[in-house]
């Protein structure tokens, strides 16, 4: 199959697997490029196969020498279509984990499910018998309660008042004003039922009870903050009482694991481009303003820059660096006063004619692509590829 991006909105609906596996080895790359980390040695990370996910699993095993247990939900191809990016990646990380001699399996299916917990629990017991850390980096758009049955759906919305900003189309750099209508309390309490800690919070209690959890262990979810320019949209919005109700369950974490010294934390992190983030409005704009200034100033991260600082600098450093909330921030760049003030000064000017030379949307519209394998130096993508990839150790 010849396979070229196919966009849809937001979403990109192919993905190239050998531009994938280019992608993967290139973070695999960095991590062996830096200096090793003293961590984890058994690691579960929940939602593994893109953005954070993936890049915590790929700093635990190559960063740490850790044996790593994935689970996500993702697709394999099939007739004309090819797989989601997650398989490609997935399957890139599996061989090159298989080659290097770690230890690595995969469980693909719901996550939110009781019998996905227990799938998990089960390979755990089996294989190693106790866990040290495990990441959760659930990035899903709906949940099917595993107790009531009931379907949550998430949206992206303001509160109280309908909220006008400027916004731009990735695609073609049009830039326009948009308004973006209140959520309902029920949308509110759909998108905290998706987004919040219930299920983090379930998926610590079913370890725990089945006594897989190391003495120490830790867990990590990760959360966004941003300016003041997005607040009405994230922080203000459904996304943010999803956030608020995820740190809640952080202290619950932590004192639900307090007899075996365990630890939950949230972790801040900085504004990049994922299919989530394509999808808020307001926010591909801030993003592409946001490149450019921090890669001027030399303090652009990626995700695989900013998991390798939360192991190496953060989590198993000698000093655990937290705010006044118990949060660690690894937007500390991101919110530098420098970088805000120009971010807030390029806004109110920017607009169609001038994006390009104003904002990185360049960058935006590359690092997009990349997430599904596209752009990559050195693939022809005019050549015809295996679509049907195949991921070993995969349950």
């Amino acid at each position: 199959m010849i396979i070229k991006p196919k966009t849809r909105g937001f979403i990109c609906t192919t993905a190239h697997p050998e531009g994938c596996r280019q992608n993967v080895q290139e973070q695999i790359n960095y991590i062996k490029s830096k200096d090793p980390i003293k961590g984890p040695k058994k690691v579960l990370v929940i939602g593994s196969s893109t953005g954070y996910g993936l890049a915590s699993r790929i700093t635990a095993a190559f960063g740490c020498g850790a044996d790593t247990i994935g689970v996500f939900f993702e697709k394999p191809a099939e007739e004309k279509r090819t797989a989601t990016a997650g398989w490609y990646n997935m399957a890139a990380f599996e061989e090159e984990a298989k080659k290097t001699g770690l230890y690595s399996k995969s469980i693909n299916g719901d996550a939110f499910s009781d019998e996905i917990k227990e799938k998990t629990i089960e390979l755990i017991k089996k294989d190693w018998g106790k866990v040290d850390l495990i990441i959760y980096s659930l990035a899903a758009p709906r949940r099917t309660h595993p107790k009531t049955g009931e379907v949550f759906n998430s949206v992206i919305k303001p509160i109280g008042k309908p909220y006008t900003n400027k916004t731009v189309n990735f695609h073609n750099g049009e830039v326009s004003e948009i308004t973006v209508d209140p959520a309902t309390e029920d949308e509110i309490r759909q998108t905290v039922a998706v987004m919040g800690g219930e299920d983090w919070e379930m998926w610590i209690e079913a370890l725990k009870t089945a006594g897989v959890l190391a003495d120490g262990v830790i867990t990590v979810a990760f959360s966004y903050i941003g300016p003041e320019l997005t607040h009405a949209v994230y922080k203000n919005g459904t996304i943010g009482k999803a956030k608020e109700h995820l740190e809640a369950s952080a202290k619950n974490i932590t004192n639900f694991l307090k007899d075996i010294n365990g630890k939950a934390y949230i972790s801040v992190n900085k504004a990049l481009v994922t299919q989530s983030s394509s999808a808020i409005p307001v926010v591909p704009l801030y993003i592409s303003l946001l490149f450019k200034i921090m890669k001027e100033k030399g303090i652009h991260e990626g995700c695989i820059e900013q998991l390798y600082r939360l192991f190496a600098e953060r989590l198993y450093a000698n000093t655990l660096l937290l705010d006044e909330e118990g949060r660690i921030r690894l937007d500390d760049f991101e919110m530098r006063e420098d970088v805000q003030n120009e971010v807030a000064r390029l806004w109110s000017s920017v607009n169609t004619e001038n994006i390009e030379e104003t904002t990185d949307i360049k960058g935006y519209r590359e690092d997009f692509f990349k997430l599904f394998g596209f752009g990559l130096p050195g693939i022809n993508y005019d050549e015809e590829c295996n679509e049907k990839v195949d991921i070993p150790n995969i349950i």
